[in-house]
């Protein structure tokens, strides 16, 4: 295996927030936490033009859901994405994600529909399951309204939120419904077991850490299940099998890794076109990084190319 090598502008951004005494996000209180995530924003940097934002409630099983339906402009039907952004199910929101969620719709030429999943703890497990589960059956049920084009609908998220839409993609096969046509899963969790290889080598300074996992994973399910569930780690589902084409990303510096991987090769295994990349020299996050990073970009470009060929080739 070749040497691990930390990208030069991580290197450098990692050193920033040690320099401003940034601690990782296990030894903050969760309202700490969700005040540090806004440096997210910031790292993102300038949010582009998008022919249109909507903001929409969509009905959930226990609130009404904060969304924005990002539109390129024209009028003509699109293919959707529904996103979930990244969270560890208790930080984030969709108005730190914004320019993240402009810049996808504008690079695949989706309709992108971003929701405010309800967060732990306040909101433990299946809690943000069900809200996101409840999301991508408004979209596909409103698709006319929406103006999408309802066999071309995707799920997709980072991270916490890559873990909602791969459960999202497997309810929705064993339901017979909605159709989804593609997966988008950026560093996703798809798995409670934090004792992988990768989160052992990553354990500490790269951002994420090993016990920061644990963390956010003691605040979303906290005893809510005792067994192995599909909803929370989609890694634990009997099959694979059947679930819709695949864009699956890792970053190498990442204790999330081997969740994304073992997912990819188990995806492949069980005959799902999937796409597999992983970020050399990249730590968890990056994704919302590209104000800062030139890799950030390279995974922006890499995400329309894929969408783009999945969802676009009818047009």
């Amino acid at each position: 295996m070749s040497e691990r090598v930390l990208d030069p502008q991580v290197k450098a951004l990692l050193e920033q927030l040690a320099e401003a005494g940034q601690p990782p996000f296990e030894h903050m209180t969760v309202p700490q936490a969700r005040r540090a995530a806004w440096a997210f924003a910031d790292l993102q940097g300038p949010a582009p033009d998008v022919g249109e934002v909507q903001h929409r409630f969509i009905p959930g099983p226990t609130a009404d859901l904060p969304a924005r339906i990002y539109r390129p402009a024209g009028d003509r039907p699109r293919p959707a994405i529904v996103y979930f952004h990244g969270s560890g199910w208790v930080i984030l929101n969709i108005e730190i994600c914004d320019p993240s969620m402009r810049a996808l719709a504008n690079d695949t030429d989706c309709i992108v529909v971003a929701v405010n999943y309800q967060k732990a703890p306040e909101h433990k497990f299946p809690v943000p399951f069900n809200d996101a589960w409840a999301t991508t059956c408004w979209v596909a049920e409103h698709a006319e309204e929406l103006g999408i084009d309802p066999a071309r609908i995707a799920v997709g998220g980072d991270s916490a939120g890559g873990n909602l839409a791969a459960a999202v993609a497997l309810k929705a096969r064993d339901q017979g419904g909605p159709p989804l046509a593609y997966q988008l899963l950026v560093y996703p969790a798809t798995d409670h077991d934090v004792d992988k290889p990768s989160a052992v080598q990553n354990a500490e300074g790269y951002l994420l850490q090993r016990e920061s996992m644990r963390w956010f994973w003691g605040h979303y399910l906290d005893g809510a299940t005792d067994e192995p569930d599909w909803r929370a780690s989609p890694l634990r589902a009997g099959t694979l099998a059947d679930l819709p084409p695949a864009l699956v990303v890792t970053a190498e510096f990442d204790p999330l890794r081997d969740d994304g991987r073992l997912y990819a090769d188990r995806l492949r295994a069980e005959g799902v076109k999937v796409t597999y990349s992983e970020y050399r020299g990249m730590i968890h996050g990056f994704y919302w990084m590209q104000g800062v990073l030139d890799r950030s970009r390279d995974l922006h470009a890499e995400i329309a190319r894929e969408v783009r060929a999945a969802l676009h080739s009818a047009d």
